[in-house]
């Protein structure tokens, strides 16, 4: 953790709920002084009101140190709006249903957007029995790669993890229509619909 609880965000959470601040002192048994100092940065809630807090305003702990509610806009579990996050340290890929707040050493990462593919990141994909073959015309060096392909259907996400100067190449069962993914270490995360 960086940082501690900020007033900031206290004010903001707690006027994204509508409460005054006596309300939510009332809620915690402190003085609506106490929340004042608190949102002037004069004070710090105590650790043992941590858990209290985010209850009354409505967010995890997790949210309440990020300064910002996260909201999973895909609660039905839709596995073609999942949550695709890489560290830029260690290069771990992390996958979730959808929006999430991931750290990896020590950094918050952001959730990746996905591009159409352009001319430099197209892949070759076909169908061989009842399998997508997806491959791609992309240098596969330690400095510069397809770090993985991925494929999404409504109730599955396959992952296939790619090394450097190895194939940039998977191949996966034909599950339906879907989305298929890669991430070029260099460029992001690119789609294309199958």
């Amino acid at each position: 953790m960086n940082q501690y609880i900020t007033g900031t965000t206290i004010r903001t959470l707690r006027e994204g709920r509508g409460l005054t601040q006596a309300q939510l002192a009332d809620a915690l048994f402190v003085s609506a002084k106490t929340i004042s100092k608190w949102e002037t940065d004069r004070g710090l809630p105590s650790v043992t009101l941590i858990e209290p807090l985010a209850k009354a305003l409505g967010v995890s702990v997790a949210e309440l140190f990020a300064g910002e509610q996260i909201i999973n806009a895909n609660r039905g579990a839709n596995m073609m709006r999942a949550g695709l996050y890489v560290c830029p340290i260690c290069g771990n890929v992390i996958q979730a249903a959808g929006q999430a707040m991931v750290s990896c050493c020590g950094v918050t990462l952001p959730m990746l957007e996905a591009e159409e593919t352009d001319s430099a990141h197209a892949a070759e994909i076909s169908e061989i029995e009842y399998e997508y073959y997806v491959s791609l015309d992309h240098p596969m060096s330690k400095s510069h790669h397809i770090s993985f392909i991925a494929y999404a259907t409504g109730s599955r996400f396959e992952l296939v993890k790619l090394y450097p100067e190895g194939s940039a190449e998977a191949r996966f069962f034909c599950r339906g229509h879907g989305w298929l993914y890669w991430y070029c270490n260099h460029h992001g995360l690119f789609r294309q619909r199958v």
